[in-house]
């Protein structure tokens, strides 16, 4: 009788996930499985990816922070793995190294103020903010002092998409001003291409002209309240550097960056065209805007700078087979880096080392075995493939961006990435959410990898969490490289909520020192992700085309080659 009545309760979820996956699978076709992939696929070994799960997050690795014995440690067993599968180095060494530049802003000697024009059009006293309480900055990294007084228009999300039929700048000019706007992007988006646009705020203030950009939540948006993350927000930020050292990713037309705090933010608003609340209103319902604020802000950020740390990343590659795709790579990568020790935890044990072992020893050992199985075929793919366990991804997917954009092979031949950090596997995989596919012809081999495998194909149960922007695929997708990250769905088999065990996993354990190996991690769902990420690297490698991004696809249109 049980099993019927959760059979019942599941059958909408497996009917509309089957659905789905028709739907997808009808606008690209399904590529066969040769015989010899299907055979390695079925001798994956879950116990080897408890294995190096153990090894990766035990206590003697402290968390594998960049630029620590531990992350040497963690290293140098990746580095060993793929001497032992026969995986050769680009060039000399296995090793690329990742320069890297701290900066933290100094509090004691940065400000800020605001001044408000009166009726009469004379400016009142500055009213001095502040830190940690009203506002935050962040640090400036090609100087260590940083002044500006501008004034300040509001500009709705800060978000510029003409291509989604929304752009808060088409009717403001906001150079030499500062602009400040909602975090966030318009719910109207489809996911991905609001956790896009949600990011890319100060890219496109700078694009814009402007000289400062302040931004503050939602009063919904309880994450990313500077009030709940002000001692992250007080942490050293990192940005890679290119030989001429330029820091990258960083604008250094905004003189001021800043976060600022819900009631502070409201004060903004008083003798404006519209009030915070008509502007949020305006913002729920998706609805561009802009319009000066009657007032100006100065701001200083002092920033303390230090090029000290190198971070590396680890290359290992399998030569292709094909005369003519040999020189043509599909590329997998998983972060290696985790936040090393922290504070003791609050409640017992009083642990401070953060393993990080589903974050991300899972996703390096899962691609180890993944590895494994390449290296078992009687004969290699036709295009090479390469394994790079990458530094840097907790600080900002720093060794990914480094390697996508200075990879240690021709980037223009890079023609696929497969990432995995954190793929969920704390019950049976019975669905899969594969970010990504439906951007490119990656979707076929996705959908001929899952059909083998035996899981269904979902949406993502919480698009709120801006997965698509959150790991390491990002960083190829920016040099125009397709790209698929897997994760687990929500369907467990029982009477669990897959989605109420991720958000909770992610609101208690998460970034602690909690993520050890004392999880119930589910060991035969740990080795579909293998085949998975396997399967869908083999087709991808012995395609006669390379994948190409979906005609008039948001990312392809934006970043494609």
């Amino acid at each position: 009788m049980r099993v019927n009545a959760l059979a019942r309760r599941a059958l909408p979820t497996v009917l509309g996930t089957t659905l789905f996956s028709l739907a997808v699978m009808a606008q690209s076709g399904t590529p066969a499985i040769p015989a010899e992939a299907q055979k390695a696929a079925k001798t994956v070994r879950p116990e080897a990816i408890e294995a190096h799960m153990r090894h990766l997050s035990d206590d003697k690795l402290q968390g594998r922070k960049p630029g620590t014995p531990g992350y040497e440690l963690a290293a140098q067993y990746v580095e060993n793995q793929f001497k032992q599968l026969g995986f050769t180095p680009v060039g000399k060494s296995y090793r690329q190294a990742v320069p890297l530049r701290r900066a933290q802003v100094v509090e004691e000697g940065s400000s800020m103020s605001l001044t408000r024009r009166s009726a009469d059009g004379l400016d009142g006293p500055a009213q001095t903010l502040t830190y940690g309480r009203n506002f935050i900055l962040s640090p400036q990294f090609g100087r260590a002092t940083s002044e500006v007084s501008a004034p300040v228009v509001f500009v709705g999300f800060g978000v510029s998409a003409p291509e989604l039929g929304y752009d808060d700048y088409a009717n403001i000019d906001v150079r030499g001003k500062i602009v400040a706007c909602f975090n966030g992007a318009p719910a109207s988006f489809p996911s991905n291409q609001r956790a896009y646009s949600g990011s890319a705020k100060q890219e496109v203030a700078a694009a814009r002209g402007a000289v400062g950009i302040i931004t503050f939540s939602l009063p919904t948006d309880m994450r990313a309240r500077i009030e709940s993350n002000a001692p992250r927000n007080r942490l050293p930020t990192y940005r890679w550097v290119d030989p001429k050292g330029q820091a990258q990713r960083t604008y250094p037309q905004l003189k001021v960056i800043a976060s600022m705090g819900d009631s502070t933010a409201r004060t903004l608003f008083a003798g404006a065209e519209k009030t915070f609340d008509q502007a949020r209103i305006a913002a729920t319902q998706s609805k561009p805007q802009a319009f000066p604020l009657n007032l100006s802000v100065r701001a200083r950020t002092q920033t303390e700078l230090n090029d000290g740390l190198v971070g590396e990343n680890i290359v290992g590659m399998l030569p292709g087979t094909d005369p003519r795709l040999k020189d043509e790579y599909v590329v997998y990568v998983s972060h290696l880096d985790h936040l090393g020790i922290t504070r003791p935890l609050k409640s017992a044990p009083a642990d401070s080392i953060n393993n990080g072992a589903h974050d991300n020893a899972s996703g390096v050992a899962i691609n180890l075995e993944a590895a494994r199985l390449f290296a078992s075929l009687p004969k290699a793919p036709r295009r090479s493939v390469l394994f790079v366990a990458v530094t840097g991804e907790e600080m900002g997917l720093l060794g990914s961006d480094y390697f996508a954009s200075n990879p240690t092979v021709p980037k223009d031949k890079i023609v696929a990435n497969l990432c995995l950090d954190m793929p969920f596997f704390f019950h049976p995989l019975i669905d899969i959410v594969p970010y990504g596919s439906e951007h490119s012809s990656m979707v076929g081999a996705v959908n001929a990898a899952a059909q083998f495998v035996g899981v269904q194909i979902a949406k993502d149960p919480i698009p709120e969490q801006a997965v698509f922007m959150r790991s390491d695929h990002f960083s190829f997708v920016r040099q125009g490289i397709p790209a698929i990250y897997i994760k687990s769905g929500s369907t467990t088999g029982d009477t669990r909520d897959g989605t109420k065990l991720n958000l909770d996993w992610r609101a208690t354990v998460y970034h602690t020192p909690k993520d050890d190996m004392n999880q119930p991690f589910d060991w035969s769902a740990a080795a579909r992700h293998v085949q998975l990420q396997f399967l869908i690297g083999y087709l991808t490698a012995q395609a006669d085309e390379r994948p190409v991004w979906n005609k008039g696809d948001f990312f392809g249109t934006k970043f494609g080659r």
